[in-house]
């Protein structure tokens, strides 16, 4: 049954939006190979652009394009094979292997996929430019402009992660049971690396990329959706409860505001009822991990009617709670910073130096920040003072070095 052409495009379009993911990741299965997987998905979609408005939208336009991609790949591996035998027996057992894919398998394809490009195996920038790529359909350039590189370097990545995939014979599934724990961290990991280049970005001129945060936002909600494991709540609370406040984070001007001096109003309560509900689930299952004690934390921050209200001993001991879980040199800088909320600045101020010495944040700008805030509180004004040069020769985002040098020049001379 026909239909009209525009609407049959139109209907393309939606169809590509919202289906070509679940679409690709089930061509990897079925073909093998990331690239072939693609050129059948762009057939594919040639193919309903050419026959949809002739013949009409098929009642499972998923299966459909699933279909379509598949023997456009084995006619294509049959027009190959002159050149290359092997491609021809590659062909008869792909046709050999045709069967109608079930719905849950489809979706085990969209796990797979994630997990594949997340594989510890691949070098770790390597895993968040193919995730970007073929879980997010981000364009190499749009990849390239997120994280400043040249779009030639992220699409060399994306090549030599796919050569990796296919030389290396990575399995294209799920890890089993026993893997799951170790396989899930990298996912996670990937994810959280893309949602911090968004919210906290590692260099120029801005410092949120909103478009970065709501691409890790839906790939945490792709997971849970398909895996719900309590840390996959816990990352998604905490990404969810960051974001609720990335509006406040910049003035006007796009000046950095600090978290005291936000206005409230301006977060997003949906964001927050959501975050706060997934950190409760997460913490009563009793297996949670460090995403999920992160989010209780910036839950206990959002949560807090201002920041004089702000329960500073409730977050002491979640970060206690944190640090047995692991050593993180990181999570002892900001338990230093709630401990100088709750017993003021020189026991905080104490807990810094002791980092300092030991070396490990040495050349992170955020330790030297945080100890001339301190330093400023307790009146050591020359103290400070060196204190903010020292974090302004570290500091490489835009947004913050004009912060710190308000705070130094605020300081006189």
């Amino acid at each position: 049954m026909g239909c009209g052409g525009q609407s049959a495009t139109a209907a393309v379009e939606t169809v590509y939006r919202a289906e070509s993911r679940r679409v690709l990741a089930t061509l990897i299965r079925l073909l093998g190979d990331f690239d072939r997987a693609e050129e059948a998905l762009h057939d594919a979609f040639a193919a309903a652009l050419q026959q949809w408005p002739r013949d009409g939208v098929p009642g499972n336009p998923r299966a459909w394009l699933v279909s379509a991609g598949r023997f456009k790949a084995i006619d294509a591996l049959r027009r190959r094979a002159r050149f290359d035998a092997s491609l021809r027996l590659l062909a008869e057992q792909l046709e050999g292997e045709a069967h109608e894919a079930e719905p849950d398998e489809v979706e085990d394809d969209r796990l797979r996929l994630i997990f594949t490009c997340c594989h510890p195996a691949l070098p770790a920038d390597a895993r968040v430019a193919l995730t970007l790529r073929e879980v997010c359909d981000l364009a190499t350039e749009e990849i390239a402009r997120a994280f400043l590189a040249a779009p030639a370097t992220i699409a060399q990545r994306i090549v030599r992660a796919k050569a990796r995939i296919r030389d290396a014979r990575i399995p294209y599934r799920v890890p089993e049971r026993e893997e799951l724990p170790a396989r899930l961290d990298s996912v996670l990991r990937v994810i959280y690396l893309v949602f911090n280049e968004g919210y906290s970005a590692s260099a120029g001129t801005s410092l949120t990329r909103a478009d970065l945060c709501a691409e890790a936002i839906r790939l945490g909600r792709l997971l849970l959706e398909l895996l719900p494991d309590p840390e996959v709540m816990g990352l998604l609370a905490l990404m969810l409860l960051h974001d609720a406040r990335r509006a406040a984070r910049t003035d006007a001007a796009g000046e950095l505001v600090r978290l005291e001096d936000q206005d409230r109003s301006a977060w997003d309560r949906r964001l927050i009822t959501e975050g706060s509900m997934l950190v409760r689930r997460a913490l009563a299952s009793r297996n949670f991990g460090p995403y999920a004690l992160q989010a209780a934390i910036v839950a206990v921050h959002a949560e807090a009617p201002s920041a004089s209200q702000t329960d500073w001993a409730q977050i002491v001991r979640l970060y206690d709670v944190l640090l047995g879980l692991g050593p993180s040199p990181v999570v002892e800088l900001n338990r230093a910073v709630a401990v100088a909320m709750r017993d003021g600045p020189a026991a905080g101020l104490r807990l810094v130096d002791d980092l300092l010495a030991r070396g490990e944040l040495r050349d992170y700008h955020l330790s030297h920040a945080a100890r001339a805030d301190l330093l400023r509180r307790l009146a050591r004004i020359d103290e400070a003072r060196s204190a903010y040069r020292v974090a302004l020769q570290l500091v490489r985002l835009e947004p913050e070095r004009r912060f710190l040098q308000q705070r130094l020049d605020e300081l006189g001379d």
